[in-house]
């Protein structure tokens, strides 16, 4: 039995000055706290139902399925799409316009109608148009050596060879999924209330949870339309070690600067549940030797972390180094020791770098999903994404604000160019955040308001000129051009972590930091950048499929055995 949780003295949250730097941000592993934990431990503790309500696919592969998730109060059912696409047309790139499949999130079972509704829009995706009946739009293509190897070996009576599944990890991988309103989808205030969308992203991770089933059985359909009898059932296991692939490009990368009340719960929650375990007097037997297991898993999952990216590689060659001193480490120390898990946290921060710490924050948790787990439930945020300013605040108020948030910019040179070297702004095409080289491109009259720091240093700059006791709506009148950056301010006030403290413009930005960290939230696991913009991952990869929540374990599933 598990001793009780004793707490004596209270470890303070690592300070933002320290996380919320993109080399730290961007070394960020999944935790008790991502957004796909967070579901499978309500599906299996609240014990779900799931149907498959239709599966009409020809032998071909052409057609329909719709798969129910059926909870305590309400059903959510993926309407999935399957299509014949030539190899030619096959792209991972949000410019593409055709996919191997596409799906949408129906809030409830849908009828014939909603299904031929659906069926003449979500196809195209952003071509076409969805209703507030649907939670989410996707699309996702196959891994076509994979998908054929896979097809054939099981066609003819024989298993996939499990060296070439771990290789890939996915059958197919989305290229996007859309909620939150976007394509006419069901605006998130419409849900944000139900118990099961309060943690943030609940509905895209159930979808991508769903589109796993479906894969899985329409790779099984293809092979048993291929070899009839002599055709056999995928194993267990090699289908569990399958998850859903992801490309993800710099339109997700903007979010965690535009949503500063949002970004500000994920870290805070995270930062909360390292400090509760750093200010444990004692660990259990029961507790030590969950972390301990954890540990093994993941040190072997590492060494899985295959990625073709030169700043990946050095990180991982990095990491193995680390964890391999950290295993040393901990082989010697005394579990039965006062604070042991500040200890060995103090200890990581000395004498390994920090890829190796936040693998090593995410495996402290491990062991205290009772004193933990229920911050997932404050992570989400009702905040405005506009709010109203406040113009009584004095320039004195604005200022001192304003340096106290950005005192690690000011001695930022903005008149260099490396400095400023990149912008934000949004591509036409597609409508999404694109990066481009300020002073090669003609793009800076297009720039988008994701440079924080240099816009407050520049507001600075117009003080000189007016009173201290100036108002912020007297400032405002002479340079409204400064308003988005008053308003990002004020609403930081109350945001320990709401803001990047790194250059988002500068030469040496790696936007996969951004990415990364993001993604670590939802739980995305071995990180594949393809360059510096862009990254392949994998979801719900070792996750038990519906059929299996009862029997296997719905938490510690993103370190196989």
């Amino acid at each position: 039995m598990a001793e009780p949780i004793i707490q004596q003295r209270q470890i303070r949250r690592r300070s933002p000055k320290q996380v919320m730097r993109l080399s730290r941000l961007g070394s960020f592993h999944q935790c008790r706290l991502s957004f796909m934990r967070v579901l499978t431990r309500r599906l299996k503790s609240e014990k779900w139902q799931f149907k498959r309500q239709a599966f009409e696919i020809s032998a071909s592969g052409v057609g329909h399925a719709v798969y129910s998730a059926i909870g305590p109060e309400r059903t959510y059912s993926l309407v999935a799409f399957a299509h014949d696409l030539p190899d030619e047309l096959r792209s991972d790139r949000v410019i593409a316009e055709r996919w191997d499949s596409t799906f949408a999130l129906f809030d409830g079972v849908p009828t014939e109608t909603d299904i031929n509704r659906l069926s003449n829009n979500v196809p195209y995706q952003e071509a076409g148009r969805v209703s507030g009946s649907e939670l989410t739009l996707s699309r996702a293509n196959r891994s076509v050596r994979l998908w054929e190897h896979v097809v054939d070996r099981l066609s003819r009576g024989q298993q996939p060879d499990k060296s070439q599944l771990d290789a890939v990890g996915y059958l197919m991988r989305t290229t996007a999924v859309y909620g939150s309103g976007k394509f006419g989808a069901a605006d998130r205030q419409a849900i944000a209330q139900r118990s099961e969308c309060k943690s943030p992203f609940q509905v895209e991770m159930l979808t991508v949870y769903l589109i796993r089933v479906f894969v899985k059985d329409l790779v099984q359909h293809m092979a048993n339309e291929r070899g009839g009898d002599m055709a056999v059932t995928l194993d267990n296991e090699l289908a569990r070690s399958l998850g859903i692939g992801n490309s993800t490009g710099l339109g997700m990368a903007p979010f965690i600067i535009n949503h500063p009340a949002l970004f500000n719960n994920w870290i805070i929650a995270r930062e909360q549940a390292l400090a509760q375990v750093r200010s444990l007097v004692k660990a259990s037997a029961d507790e030590v030797d969950v972390f301990q297991n954890m540990f093994t898993r993941a040190h072997g999952s590492m060494k899985q972390w295959r990625t073709q990216h030169e700043l990946q590689k050095d990180k991982t060659a990095q990491l193995l180094i680390d964890l391999a001193l950290l295993a040393q480490y901990l082989r010697e120390i005394n579990y039965q020791s006062d604070y042991i898990w500040n200890e060995v946290y103090l200890w990581a921060e000395q004498n390994i770098n920090c890829e190796a710490q936040e693998l090593l924050v995410s495996l402290m948790l491990e062991p205290y999903g009772k004193l933990i787990d229920g911050f997932a439930h404050c992570m989400g945020s009702d905040q405005p994404s506009v709010e109203p300013i406040d113009g009584t605040m004095t320039l004195y108020e604005l200022q001192a604000q304003t340096e106290s948030l950005y005192q690690w910019a000011e001695n930022i040179d903005w008149t260099k160019k490396p400095a400023c070297a990149r912008a934000w702004y949004v591509s036409e095409e597609k409508l999404e955040p694109r990066l481009g080289e300020r002073f090669d491109e003609p793009i800076e009259q297009y720039e988008q308001p994701l440079s924080p720091a240099r816009d407050a240093m520049f507001m600075l700059q117009s003080f000189v000129h007016y009173d201290a006791s100036t108002t912020v709506a007297q400032l405002l009148l002479q340079h409204p051009e400064h308003r988005h950056t008053v308003r990002r301010i004020q609403t930081l006030k109350s945001l320990p972590y709401g803001e990047i403290q790194d250059n988002t413009i500068s030469a040496e930005l790696l936007p996969i930091d951004m990415l990364r960290c993001k993604l670590s939230f939802f739980g995305a696991i071995h990180f594949d950048p393809r360059s510096d913009r862009w990254v392949r991952i994998r979801m719900f990869g070792n996750a038990p499929y519906p059929d299996e929540l009862a029997e296997h374990d719905a938490d510690f599933w993103p370190y196989p055995e």
